[in-house]
């Protein structure tokens, strides 16, 4: 016991008045572990209870994160009462500094303020596939201070919170589990019409991401100056790689159109070409 209290008070930093032993040491590496051990059992029984598991897994992502942020903010205080650190002592005699701090910091202060509201407001959620400055991400964590996304190139893109907060958003995922798509089409004059609004349902429901008839919607739009303009509408799960299925509708489009005649028109310009009879009837 002896050997132990000696351990425990062996002194290894002193300033002043204040010591720091290497009891006060092992109660804060004590603290860190036990609190990641907390943390990983909440984490476990989040996700294996029944209860729980009914909401969506960006929804248990946001909770475990709140709950995670709130016990390190109770042990960080713990831990600095017991190191001996008073943070009443600290803010008051660090004002000024705090203050230059905060205005040098204060878009990182946004970014927080940001996370946190992102985290209990729960409109933006991992999983959830945005679309911001034209750019199409699916969310992958959200964090305090940023976000991380992954757009459809699979490029890891670090977003500040406060882009997400304070920009325009598109939430794809958020309104429901498919959205509705379009697809341009246009042929030739003398095509005929029905023909071509047969072949763009019958297209886009050949896709297998696309099993819902009643949803396609096939639409003639317009006489264009050199075309018949179509439009092919339908809704699709694969929110996030939409353009790969777009691009296989329309190799289907246009393999029934060879198939049945049909032409897609190229832009034509007329020349016409007028002589100078003036300058003729000179020589």
């Amino acid at each position: 016991m002896d050997t132990l209290n000696s351990i425990t008070e062996f002194q290894l930093l002193k300033i002043g008045s204040y010591s720091l032993t290497m009891g006060i040491l092992l109660t804060v590496l004590f603290a860190i572990i036990l609190t990641k051990l907390i943390l990983w059992l909440i984490e476990k029984i989040i996700l294996r209870n029944e209860k729980l598991r009914k909401l969506e897994e960006g929804n248990l992502y946001s909770l475990f994160q709140i709950i995670k942020y709130l016990i390190w903010i109770v042990v960080i205080l713990i831990i600095l009462d017991t190191v001996g650190l008073k943070l009443n002592v600290i803010l008051a005699g660090s004002a000024a500094l705090l203050v230059g701090i905060g205005l040098g910091l204060q878009n990182t202060f946004n970014d927080f303020i940001s996370g946190v509201i992102l985290l209990f407001e729960g409109t933006i959620k991992v999983g959830d596939i945005l679309e911001i400055d034209d750019d199409v991400v699916k969310i992958q964590r959200i964090g305090l201070r940023t976000s991380e996304a992954i757009d459809r190139d699979d490029i890891v893109i670090i977003l500040p919170n406060s882009l997400i907060t304070t920009n325009k958003v598109i939430n794809w995922s958020h309104q429901s589990k498919k959205t509705r798509f379009r697809i341009d089409v246009s042929v030739a004059y003398g095509s005929d019409v029905d023909l071509v609004l047969e072949i763009l349902k019958q297209s886009a429901l050949e896709h297998p991401d696309i099993n819902d008839g009643g949803s396609l919607n096939a639409r003639f739009l317009n006489f264009g100056n050199s075309s018949l303009d179509f439009e092919l509408l339908f809704f699709s799960k694969n929110i996030f790689r939409i353009e790969n299925v777009k691009s296989e509708i329309r190799v289907i489009i246009n393999r029934k159109f060879i198939e049945n005649k049909i032409t897609i028109p190229f832009p034509q310009m007329d020349l016409h070409l007028k002589s100078n009879d003036t300058e003729l009837n000179t020589k």
